[in-house]
């Protein structure tokens, strides 16, 4: 009788708990709100303390000078005079004297409470000038980390992954951010990496083999005693090994140009919109497409060959996306309002104003999906759009009255 086997014994648990670790006392900790708090309840109680300390001086002062009145008795029918006191040299009576002197103490304490009131006054101001750039610098000391972190960001925005904030200071707030946002730095570094690397990887390994066919292909037409069919069908699939050739070129292109360029070359826009008319002037010929317009100086900081392929891809799709007959294609460059501008435009069937966003995804053609076709593989103004992107610029299409598309790609200078 055969043995059952013994039930599965649940996994050992972990000796270690992978939780962050709790400090024994977290109220201890230096956090932002408690540093906060601290802060502006020290300088509330540094101001008042100065305040009332000035108020009492001054009421002191005060004091002193409403007390300040000054008498001289004279003569054998004891007549007082005072020179703070003016009124009572013309006293005659003691009432007269008791009058003058309640208006006199009067009028004297009524002028110490208006110092009071004044210096204290221009006390307050001074100590709100005080604690105004006290607050201000301090505040700065506070969220300084926050500038750190916000330059990080910055730089890592222009694909420089590798730049990591590393923050000291105190355990608080702001450091546990900036941790943090180390730690999502060095995973998505580790991501672009793994990509870069899939990408070259997936580039050697699909070139290869289309590169491999069409040689076999090229080789089998070439002999001259095949027959007819083999001949057409070899056509056919050297036809087809060049789509997917182009196709892959493209993905991996695409893939490359999603992340902005590190470096960077002057690079004229002119030079890189004539060298694409060059490549296009043979098909546009024999397709009866004229191609014109004038390009002016348009330098910007860029990669040349990315650069070269926006325009070719532009100018290829304006001459294969035209009319049979007195078609054209008009491509300009120049620099506008303190950007670089390359302008193609050409005749074409009616492009309605709905479909221009579709145009910039993969694989989309005007009316068609993924379908295919002897015009390319429908990636081209895909890399138009990720390639600009990459170089911080931006492309815009619009339809042309009459048929036809004007492209319009700006670069900052």
């Amino acid at each position: 009788m055969a043995s059952t086997p013994a039930p599965p014994q649940a996994p050992p648990k972990p000796t270690w708990d992978p939780r962050s670790p709790q400090t024994p006392f977290p109220w201890l900790r230096p956090t932002i709100r408690i540093r906060l708090t601290l802060l502006y309840g020290g300088m509330f109680l540094i101001a008042g303390i100065l305040l009332l300390s000035i108020i009492y001086l001054l009421a002191a002062q005060a004091l002193h000078e409403g007390s300040g009145q000054s008498f001289r008795v004279s003569g054998s029918n004891l007549a007082i005079s005072s020179t703070t006191c003016p009124q009572l040299n013309a006293a005659t009576n003691q009432d007269q004297i008791t009058e003058f002197l309640k208006q006199c103490d009067a009028t004297q304490r009524q002028h110490a409470l208006d110092d009071l009131l004044s210096r204290s006054l221009l006390a307050l101001l001074g100590l709100a000038v005080i604690a105004f750039a006290f607050g201000y610098a301090m505040a700065g000391r506070v969220l300084s980390p926050l500038g750190r972190i916000t330059r990080t960001a910055r730089a890592v925005a222009g694909s420089d992954l590798s730049r990591r904030i590393e923050l000291d200071g105190p355990d608080d707030e702001l450091k546990e951010l900036a941790d943090t946002f180390d730690d999502m730095l060095e995973r998505l570094q580790r991501a672009f990496t793994a990509q870069q690397r899939f990408v070259g990887n997936a580039s050697h390994e699909l070139r290869t083999p289309l590169a491999i066919n069409r040689t076999l292909l090229e080789v089998h037409l070439s002999d001259p005693g095949a027959p007819v069919e083999l001949q057409q069908l070899g056509k056919t699939l050297l036809a087809t090994n060049e789509r997917s050739e182009q196709l892959v070129e493209g993905l991996l292109l695409l893939a490359r140009s999603d992340n902005q360029i590190v470096e960077r070359k002057p690079v004229d826009l002119a030079e890189v919109a004539e060298q694409a008319i060059d490549q296009v002037h043979g098909e546009a010929t024999t397709k009866g497409v004229v191609i014109r317009g004038e390009q002016k100086p348009a330098v910007i900081q860029g990669n040349g060959v990315l650069l070269e392929r926006i325009a070719l891809n532009l100018v290829q799709n304006a001459v294969r996306y035209n009319v049979s007959e007195g078609g054209w294609v008009e491509v300009t460059t120049e620099v506008q309002h303190g950007q670089a501008v390359l302008v193609v435009s050409n005749t074409g069937p009616v492009v309605p104003a709905y479909e221009i966003d579709n145009l910039f995804e993969p694989f989309r053609r005007l009316r068609t999906e993924r379908t295919g076709s002897d015009k390319g593989v429908g990636l081209g103004l895909s890399i138009v759009r990720s390639v600009a992107r990459a170089h911080g610029g931006h492309i815009a299409a619009q339809p042309r009255e009459g048929g036809g598309l004007v492209m319009r790609v700006t670069f900052p200078v």
